[in-house]
């Protein structure tokens, strides 16, 4: 199932499948999300869900079930 991702601010959006990692549609979208230690302990990649959750890109992937999903990019001058 082909799922829209919508990527805030950027204003980009591009398709991706169920199950692929988020590094992965950000990167073929143009997007570098930062990433610090690539196991979620650090939250360098962290980003938040249209629904308001907070997920660490680099452990996550697209989610089945919705048509569309939104990510917002953070911002954090520490990284």
């Amino acid at each position: 199932m082909t799922i829209k991702i919508h990527f805030l601010p950027n204003g980009i959006s591009v398709d991706a499948e169920a199950g692929e990692p988020l590094l992965q549609v950000a990167a073929r979208a143009g997007i570098t999300i930062p990433t610090g230690c690539l196991m979620g302990s650090c939250h360098a990649c962290e980003v938040e869900l249209d629904n308001g959750e907070a997920i660490c890109a680099c452990i996550s992937a697209v989610p089945p079930g919705a048509p569309e999903l939104t990510i917002n990019l953070y911002s954090d001058p520490s990284w």
